[in-house]
C-alpha cells in the first residue's frame, strides 16, 4: 500500500517529467528515474495498432473499452497508454524542429522510445488509415518505419530547405504530385513504361538488382493501399 500510494504522488511529475528530476520530495538515483519514465510511457504494440491513425480525442478513448476486451490489455492500462499518447501529441504538434528531439526533451524518453512515439504523433496528426482490413498483416514496426522515412523526405521541412523544420505536416504541392502518380497503377502499358525504364537506369548499379525486379513483378497492376489521403503507387515491403 505503501508502494501504491507513493505512485500516486509520483504519478503527476510523470506527466512532465523533466520535474521529476528538479523535485526534492523524493529521493530517487536518475537511473532509476530514467527506468520510471521508460516504463510510464512504455506500450503495447497490440495497443498503439488499434489506435494508430486514429484522432486522440474522447470519441476514441470510448472505445477503449472494446480495444481492451479485443486485445487482453487492461482497461486501466489502456487508458494510461491512451493519455500518453495524447499528451504528447499536444505538447509537441505545433513545435518547429525535429520531433524526436522535441520528444526528448520535453519528456525525456530513449531514442527509440522517442522515434515510435514520434510515429505516433505522426500518424495521428495527417490521419493515416492503417485500419483497413489489406493493411491488417503490417505491424506498428512497420508504420514507423515508414513514419520515419516520410518524415525525412516528405514532410515541409523535408521539401523545402527554406522552410523551419517542421516533422509534422507533409507538403501539399508534394502530396498533389504524387497524387498524379496513381495513373501508374492503373494503366498497365504505362506500369510496364515504367518497370522497362526503371529497370534500364539500374541496371548494373545495384546489388540488389534482381530482387528490386522481382518486386515490380510481385506487385503487378492493382489498386494503391489507402493510407488517409495520401495514396501513393503501391510498393513492396521489401522493395
Amino acid at each position: 500500500m505503501d508502494h501504491y500510494r507513493t505512485f500516486h504522488m509520483l504519478e503527476r511529475l510523470l506527466h512532465a517529467p523533466p520535474k521529476l528530476l528538479h523535485q526534492l520530495i523524493f529521493q530517487i538515483p536518475p537511473s532509476r528515474q530514467a527506468l520510471l519514465i521508460e516504463r510510464y510511457y512504455a506500450f503495447d504494440e497490440a495497443f498503439v495498432r488499434e489506435v494508430l491513425g486514429k484522432k486522440l480525442s474522447k470519441g476514441t478513448k470510448k472505445d477503449l473499452d472494446d480495444i481492451s476486451t479485443k486485445t487482453g490489455i487492461t482497461l486501466k492500462s489502456c487508458r494510461r497508454q491512451f493519455d500518453n499518447f495524447k499528451r504528447v501529441f499536444k505538447v509537441v504538434e505545433e513545435m518547429r524542429g525535429s520531433l524526436v528531439d522535441n520528444i526528448q526533451q520535453h519528456f525525456l524518453l530513449s531514442d527509440r522510445l522517442a522515434r515510435d512515439y514520434a510515429a505516433i504523433v505522426f500518424f495521428a496528426n495527417n490521419r493515416f488509415e492503417t485500419g483497413k482490413k489489406k493493411l491488417q498483416y503490417l505491424s506498428f514496426g512497420d508504420f514507423a518505419f515508414c513514419a520515419e522515412l516520410m518524415i525525412q523526405n516528405w514532410t515541409l521541412g523535408a521539401v523545402d530547405s527554406q522552410v523551419d523544420d517542421m516533422d509534422v505536416d507533409l507538403d501539399k504541392e508534394f502530396l498533389q504530385d504524387l497524387k498524379e502518380l496513381k495513373v501508374l497503377v492503373a494503366d498497365k502499358d504505362l506500369l510496364d513504361l515504367h518497370k522497362s525504364l526503371v529497370c534500364t537506369a539500374l541496371r548494373g548499379k545495384l546489388g540488389v538488382f534482381s530482387e528490386m525486379e522481382a518486386n515490380f513483378k510481385v506487385c503487378g497492376p492493382s489498386q494503391p493501399m489507402s493510407l488517409g489521403y495520401l495514396q501513393p503507387p503501391v510498393h513492396c515491403p521489401t522493395g
